[in-house]
């Protein structure tokens, strides 16, 4: 099998003690993993957290910082990851529950640390909980960390979010 290489933005969100995570369908078991999916050409890797977020859970985010960048190669699928995981406010409609998009979502979750833990042999991969650890050791770095050329509007998006 030819190694493959994946670029992946995810959003770490707490409220109230509590981790967004979304359960999905992958390779027919079902699996826990933050809102996260592959960077789209024309994106910035934290408006593909943006997008992914209300792709998978329904919920509008707005990142405020990195929360780390993570390489990981999934010896199953040999495929190399290359993670960043944002963090930042969540917009929160006043009808809940909401719907994902992703018709790969089986359910939406608000689990606190120790449930994230408990049920860390159902993750889609170790990051899930590396960047809730991250995130929870309060890691925040600026978002013009990461910078992108030729795609998205990062540029403008940083900018705004960062005043």
């Amino acid at each position: 099998m030819a190694l493959h290489h994946q670029i992946i933005a995810a959003a770490v969100i707490e409220r109230n003690g509590r981790f967004l995570l979304i359960e999905e369908r992958v390779d027919n078991q079902l699996r826990l993993n933050q809102p996260a999916g592959r960077l789209e050409a024309h994106e910035s890797p934290a408006e593909g957290a943006v997008r992914e977020c209300m792709e998978e859970s329904g919920y509008s985010f707005l990142p405020t910082h990195l929360v780390g960048i993570y390489a990981y190669h999934d010896p199953r699928s040999d495929a190399l990851y290359l993670r960043l995981a944002y963090t930042g406010a969540l917009f929160i409609p006043h009808a809940e529950p909401l719907q994902p998009q992703d018709p790969g979502i089986h359910a939406v979750h608000w689990m606190t640390r120790e449930e994230v833990e408990a049920h860390q042999p159902r993750h889609r991969s170790p990051l899930v909980l590396r960047s809730i650890e991250d995130y929870s050791r309060g890691v925040r770095y600026r978002l013009d960390v990461v910078s992108t050329l030729g795609a998205g509007t990062n540029g403008r998006f940083v900018e705004e979010v960062t005043r």
